[in-house]
């Protein structure tokens, strides 16, 4: 395994751990915060979380584009690609504006929508993760 491979599945791994714990526990406790206190938490949500997400995901983003040049002729790096397409389109055109939505008052169909759409990059990222560890 080279280095830019090894990167890409660390991250990968990361992201799927962490997209995990959001899914399932801190995305569903969101609601029971308060309408009272909900708008300084999402805020603080927000600007917290991307120091956890954002360097790992743009690593991600970056190895695996590498890597997709460096084997333009395999299927694996195509569909990783497509991945990644994925997450990051369901994250800036879903998850962003759910959020957006969220930091100006709780809405609960708004909060419901953020917990059942983030199953796209759930799925995703775990689809990735089995893929990249079948090449192990």
């Amino acid at each position: 395994m080279d280095w830019a491979y090894k990167t890409h599945l660390l991250f990968t791994l990361y992201m799927l751990g962490l997209i995990w714990f959001v899914q399932v526990v801190h995305y569903p406790l969101m609601g029971k915060v308060g309408a009272s206190s909900f708008i300084d938490y999402e805020r603080a949500h927000t600007r917290f979380t991307s120091w956890v997400t954002a360097p790992p995901m743009l690593i991600e983003l970056g190895s695996g584009l590498f890597l997709l040049f460096q084997h333009t002729d395999s299927w694996l790096w195509w569909v990783n690609a497509a991945g990644l397409l994925g997450l990051w389109g369901s994250t800036f055109f879903i998850q962003v504006p759910l959020h957006n939505a969220l930091s100006q008052a709780f809405d609960p169909k708004n909060h419901a929508r953020l917990v059942r759409t983030n199953w796209i990059r759930t799925i995703i990222w775990s689809l990735r993760a089995l893929l990249l560890l079948s090449w192990v």
